[in-house]
């Protein structure tokens, strides 16, 4: 009997092991192409269409008013290495604020459609998500943009300017023209060789010292999980190709050119101590240095815009809603209890 126990024992043991050496070896999460597997804050829905040739089709999340409805629709646009369900915690304070509110994954990105060849534009991308609120029956919305999708709003707001009420941009990107301050071009298939090496580690060294000013939460791994959960899924190439595509774009397609044409109430909210500037990996140093400085680009910007407001967060990052959402929340409801 003895024996019989010792060695029950002994497999007990080894079954620990061995359990516990697969699960530190275990792969990290992975999703499919268009992030199937990655369980969105609030139901999903697809918006089927034609563009450039190809079926796509958008995901999206609209979300009715869970407060007193005001009739008002905000539209979030999400950043490059954001998705809709980032904006988890703003979609649920503006919903319970009274507010109609639509988070779309542009084409390119997250649950949406990964085309095998597609031109990005800027324009392109704001008439897709046009499309999208017409189907919808929206005419009129606010329009907040976070990061890239500052970029995105901008465009959208020129293009439409009668059909977006007010502009909100986040930190948005593009503030400064870095082909022009001599910030080298990488080519898309250099881009591309640099999405395939994506991994979580990478993610969350670069946001952390780029994004939150060397400060890291245990909340913002499940935007990390994401972001490389589908970039190392079954759609692992075709990620990383749009990916390098989109990257181009964004340095191409500077829009803060025509900061000045835009014609409604815009609210600028930047955390200062951001220093996102595409390409600064490969700037020159003196090149480096003078880059994504966003406690001297926010004002810049704000003298650019003819109606604008401009609101700091001191010390923050690239992403004020999720560093601290309720000074964040808190600004953005009263302005936009004023316009």
């Amino acid at each position: 009997m003895r024996n019989a126990s010792s060695f029950y024992l002994s497999a007990l043991l080894l079954s620990a092991v061995l359990s516990a050496s697969a699960a530190e070896i275990a792969p990290a999460a992975t999703y499919g192409p268009e992030l199937q597997g990655f369980d969105y804050p609030y139901p999903l829905k697809h918006y089927a269409f034609e563009s450039q040739g190809a079926h796509v089709q958008m995901g999206y999340m609209d979300v009715a008013a869970s407060g007193k409805a005001n009739g008002r629709t905000a539209v979030l646009l999400h950043g490059k290495n954001f998705c809709g369900a980032t904006w988890e915690q703003t979609i649920k304070t503006l919903s319970a604020a009274g507010y109609r509110v639509v988070a779309p994954d542009q084409i390119g990105f997250c649950s949406s459609s990964k085309p095998e060849h597609y031109q990005y534009s800027f324009q392109q991308l704001a008439i897709n998500t046009h499309a999208l609120l017409e189907q919808l029956g929206i005419h009129k919305a606010i329009i907040v943009g976070h990061s890239t999708g500052g970029m995105l709003a901008t465009r959208y707001a020129l293009l439409y300017p009668q059909q977006v009420t007010q502009l909100v941009m986040v930190n948005p990107i593009g503030l400064e023209d870095w082909k022009a301050l001599g910030v080298p071009y990488r080519t898309v298939d250099q881009w591309y060789q640099r999405e395939l090496k994506l991994n979580a580690d990478d993610v969350r060294s670069y946001e952390t010292k780029t994004y939150y000013v060397g400060r890291w939460k245990p909340e913002y791994e499940r935007w990390v999980t994401m972001l490389a959960g589908l970039n190392q899924g079954p759609g692992h190439k075709l990620v990383a190709w749009n990916s390098a595509l989109i990257y181009d774009m964004i340095f191409t397609q500077p829009v803060f050119y025509e900061f000045k044409n835009l014609s409604m109430p815009t609210l600028l909210m930047i955390g200062d101590a951001d220093n996102t500037a595409i390409g600064s990996d490969i700037a020159p140093p003196d090149v480096k240095a003078k880059i994504g400085k966003y406690n001297v680009l926010g004002k810049q910007a704000a003298k650019l815009i003819p109606q604008a407001t401009l609101i700091e967060f001191s010390g923050m990052g690239h992403a004020p809603q999720m560093e601290d959402s309720d000074a964040f929340h808190k600004a953005l409801l009263e302005w936009l209890a004023k316009q």
